[in-house]
């Protein structure tokens, strides 16, 4: 079964995004304003079953309150039991009452990962201080709670934060860890792709870090097939199939694309003995999504 490890979706009613609704403010993945509108289950099935998907991955995208979506999310997977759906869940690891929320959370049954996003952009993290999670021993301590618990955790960051983000995990080895959007290489010049596949090799060479191909759009916003091509291929030749997962990052990504159009240009990059594994193997024993 193929499966969509990387999307989102929302409705503006049930759960108030603050990022997704200011307006004016373009971000690093561009000008939010045509995905400034509900995003829910219906639609994101009528794209992704085009594709042959037939289940996926909710993953945090925001909310103002993480349990609020948590809860929402976990209602549409109730309502649609037709559509295999796990989530990853949004919880600041280094709160003093961790272990208290991660009780609630994993109430729900469709909770199996957490994600606190590390870095996003060089503009923004500048603003935004995430990186230095990563020296807050809180952090660190977070991490192998949740890995104790049987979550997995969601890394995003970009490639100038992976030798240190490789560090920190070494000393969590018991904690799966997804790297979100093939780890942001934002730089796509020759030699900035170069260096993104060097400083990748940090996390390439943990084994419990898989890859998601997913979210290539958000610093190209005029992608090719061909200007992905050795993003992917990089990704595939240090993690190899069995550690790679395709991912729509939808709504995000429909910015620069729609869905079969992305979702074909990974077909004709990913080698068909490979196919399997990316579209959906991986994710399944990742995730878990089917039971």
């Amino acid at each position: 079964m193929r499966i969509d490890a990387h999307h989102h979706l929302w409705d503006l009613d049930a759960v108030h995004y603050p990022w997704l609704m200011t307006k004016g403010a373009p971000r690093f993945f561009g000008d939010p304003a045509a995905i400034q509108r509900d995003y829910v289950i219906e639609e994101f099935r009528k794209n992704a079953s085009a594709a042959g998907i037939a289940a996926s991955v909710h993953v945090q995208v925001g909310a103002a309150d993480g349990l609020a979506e948590a809860k929402w999310v976990q209602s549409v997977a109730d309502a649609t039991p037709d559509w295999p759906m796990k989530q990853v869940v949004f919880c600041d690891l280094t709160a003093p009452d961790l272990e208290a929320q991660l009780d609630v959370f994993q109430k729900l049954p469709s909770v199996c990962g957490v994600r606190q996003i590390i870095g996003r952009a060089p503009g923004e993290d500048a603003v935004s201080g995430t990186n230095d999670l990563l020296d807050n021993p809180a952090f660190l301590a977070g991490l192998k709670l949740a890995g104790a618990r049987g979550l997995s955790f969601d890394l995003q960051l970009i490639p100038e934060l992976m030798a240190k983000t490789a560090a920190v995990l070494e000393q969590a080895p018991e904690v799966p860890v997804a790297l979100c959007h093939a780890g942001s290489p934002h730089d796509r010049s020759t030699s900035g792709l170069a260096t993104w596949a060097e400083d990748l090799q940090a996390l390439s060479a943990l084994p419990q870090v898989m890859c998601k191909l997913s979210g290539l759009g958000m610093f190209d916003h005029t992608w090719s097939v061909e200007r992905i091509r050795p993003i992917v291929e990089t990704c595939l030749a240090q993690f190899g199939p069995g550690r790679c997962m395709f991912g729509s990052n939808f709504p995000v990504d429909s910015l620069y694309s729609d869905y079969g159009t992305l979702f074909d240009a990974f077909t004709r990059i990913v080698p068909a003995d490979m196919s399997n594994a990316v579209f959906g193997a991986t994710a399944n024993l990742f995730y878990e999504v089917l039971d």
